[in-house]
């Protein structure tokens, strides 16, 4: 449903399946789970149903990443990708898809019609502009029609909504999930499900038509429901959860190096619930522990003496520096009850080492503010948060080192200062 979200913000902005690629700087009018500052992105939705598409990554600083329709992994583009940042090119094909594949390239096969192409690169040097000129030069375009290359959208100044919030608690979710699955494949690991569904009406050739007594047990349920995923992503009682023993930070990603939350004992049920309720889309890059490669991303929703963040109050972060990343690092700070980026009055939700963090004086520790108002001489180190609003942070390290693994740099808790 979350996947769902996503196509259905791109449509009402006017960037159609098949046809529109949006671009963005994202900001704060960008309503989207847990989306980030720290470069631009592009977003697609594919139909594969009529037959396979090429993407065709150049070389360069790009990441990017192919889900299907229920956020599970085909493939990871450019530096995560097989073509390892040289350039290379793909097609993704239906599951069981034995056609023609271009020569050279990389075949990745995904199980439902409907796929979300992400992609993103990296600002180098905090130039944002030719970041977002550069997704431009990658070509997406049917098998079958290579001369209906995917136009591209700057969408920046858009105000949209790429979640489900519209319909996570309420009936309306199960109308939407029907005509989702009414559309797709079925997956076969999804079996015990589908029967269930089918009970209600809900899937491939079923009618969804509840009595007053089954619409009043499913509001009630998808409300339940939603609130169930809510507590598994910010109240969580994991010990491999926690980041440091002494901080109140925590893993965001409870399974490593995986873009299914699949483990030897079967699906890690609790870890992809934690993810998809504050976050999109899943790769293995993403979960990645290993220096040099991918991203860490920790969440705090608590301050140092274990209560929630509220956007009355006010705070301080200490960073150590040298912060361990390759790349870039930042802190985004998100509402609670969106999981999207703070909208206030600063419109600012990010401090990020490629923009307002670039001209720190020194290698000492950075101290970052928090809150409604900004306190004397904080300069561009202070978000705004919004009175009578919670609100959560995101620390994102690219590039990792050895350091954030191994406990020998962390940073400190949010302090309350008032």
């Amino acid at each position: 449903m979350s996947a769902e979200g996503i196509c259905t913000g791109n449509r009402e902005v006017g960037l159609a399946d098949n046809e529109a690629i949006g671009i963005a700087a994202a900001g704060p009018r960008q309503v989207g789970f847990t989306l980030n500052s720290d470069t631009p992105y592009g977003a697609a939705v594919l139909d594969i149903g009529a037959g396979p598409f090429v993407i065709e990554m150049p070389a360069g600083p790009f990441i990017g990443l192919v889900d299907d329709h229920h956020q599970q992994w085909v493939t990871d583009l450019g530096i995560p990708g097989p073509d390892a940042g040289h350039g290379g090119t793909y097609l993704i094909a239906p599951t069981g898809y034995t056609g023609p594949v271009p020569e050279n390239a990389h075949l990745a096969y995904a199980g439902s019609n409907k796929l979300l192409l992400a992609l993103r690169a990296l600002p180098l040097r905090g130039d944002l502009a030719a970041a977002l000129e550069a997704l431009r030069t990658i070509r997406v375009y049917p098998l079958n029609a290579p001369d209906r290359v995917l136009r591209y959208v700057d969408v920046t100044a858009e105000a949209m909504d790429s979640t489900c919030l519209r319909w996570e608690g309420n009936l309306e979710y199960w109308r939407v999930l029907h005509r989702v699955l009414d559309g797709e494949p079925a997956v076969p690991a999804f079996a015990p499900m589908y029967g269930l569904l089918a009970d209600l009406g809900i899937g491939r050739g079923g009618t969804f038509d509840p009595d007053e007594r089954t619409t009043a047990l499913l509001t009630e349920a998808a409300r339940r429901g939603r609130d169930q995923l809510l507590v598994s992503a910010f109240a969580g009682t994991r010990p491999d959860r926690v980041a440091w023993p002494d901080r109140s930070w925590e893993w965001v990603g409870l399974v490593a190096d995986n873009g299914n939350f699949t483990t030897p004992a079967g699906l890690d049920l609790e870890a992809r619930d934690r993810w998809f309720a504050q976050a999109i889309i899943a790769s293995p890059a993403m979960f990645r522990r290993v220096p040099g490669s991918g991203s860490l991303y920790w969440l705090a929703a608590r301050d140092n003496t274990g209560a929630w963040l509220d956007g009355t109050a006010f705070y301080t972060l200490d960073l150590p520096r040298p912060v361990p990343g390759q790349l870039f690092w930042s802190v985004t700070v998100y509402d609670a009850a969106t999981r999207s980026q703070i909208q206030a009055p600063s419109d600012i939700a990010a401090l990020r080492s490629l923009f307002e963090l670039r001209e720190l004086p020194g290698d000492g520790p950075v101290r970052l503010h928090f809150g409604p108002t900004p306190p004397p001489d904080a300069g561009n180190r202070w978000l705004q948060t919004v009175p009578g609003r919670g609100w959560f942070a995101y620390l994102r390290i690219y590039g990792p080192e050895q350091a954030a693994f191994d406990g020998t740099w962390r940073p400190g808790d949010f302090i309350r200062t008032g």
